[in-house]
């Protein structure tokens, strides 16, 4: 089986041609193929396929074989494979995920996709939507206790769920420690993504994510949206915003006018390959 590695911002994917090969228990695979010592090494696999309801499909499998509603990182991949190698000749494409209908808008230089912008649709801050065991309209300062500390919650939905919180510093934060056991915690039922943030001004904010199913990334695109739309909700920063994570740099808008939220950023490819297990 065929497959490419790309990456958004170090967020790194297997990418499988689905209108070319066919993937019986994707589960598996993206356990099997996301393992860094024994397999290709990933935060996931994405299969690319057909749909009768937009241009694309994608279905996004975390390491652990679980699978995501949405990928902000991954979608701006999918748009540069699916030009980049000649699948649409379009610069804005439809794309159907577990999250409803996406919309890409593909920026070209020299022939191919150099960033790409992801409408990512409307947040939701309703608690039992994120889903949160919480029936607030707006789930803010919400007291949740990991390890030994206890920390202010700001939760919304980008399609799947954040959870946002703000520390003095991100760079010697202890991640795991406390990302590990919010992301499981009682409170949301599906399990959360984690987001950790140093406010640098009101258009910097710096980010280190615990993503579910995944662990700690270089970088979540929902994750960013998330933390934007949260810090903005909450007065602390404008609505259009750059974030910082460890593997670069998104730029994030919060339209007033349509209450989307439009992501831009890179997307690279790494290598093409062929799995033989």
């Amino acid at each position: 089986m065929k497959f490419t590695k790309m990456e958004g911002c170090g967020n790194d994917y297997i990418y499988i041609n689905c209108f070319e090969e066919t993937v019986d228990n994707p589960q598996q695979l993206a356990i099997m193929m996301s393992e860094r010592h024994f397999g290709v090494g990933a935060d996931g696999i994405v299969l690319i396929m057909p749909s009768d309801k937009a241009d694309f499909r994608m279905r996004m499998f975390n390491a652990d074989g679980s699978e995501g509603e949405m990928c902000g990182n991954a979608s701006r991949c999918l748009g540069k494979f699916v030009y980049d190698r000649g699948l649409t000749n379009k610069t804005r494409i439809s794309m159907s995920t577990l999250a409803g209908i996406k919309y890409l808008e593909l920026h070209i230089k020299n022939g191919v996709v150099d960033t790409v912008t992801v409408d990512m649709g409307e947040p939701i801050f309703e608690g039992r939507k994120i889903p949160t065991t919480c029936n607030k309209q707006f789930v803010q300062k919400e007291l949740l206790h990991s390890e030994d500390k206890t920390f202010e919650m700001t939760c919304v939905s980008m399609g799947n769920p954040h959870a946002v919180t703000y520390v003095e510093n991100t760079d010697n934060f202890p991640v795991e420690k406390y990302g590990k056991p919010l992301e499981v915690h009682d409170f949301f039922p599906n399990k959360t993504n984690v987001e950790f943030v140093q406010v640098i001004d009101r258009n910097h904010l710096k980010m280190r994510v615990w993503e579910r199913g995944s662990g700690e990334t270089m970088a979540c695109g929902t994750g960013a949206c998330g933390v934007v739309v949260a810090t903005a909700k909450n007065g602390i920063c404008e609505r259009e915003v750059d974030v910082m994570l460890l593997g670069g740099t998104l730029h994030i808008k919060w339209d007033e006018k349509d209450n989307h939220v439009y992501m831009t950023g890179e997307a690279r490819f790494c290598f093409d390959g062929q799995w033989l297990k």
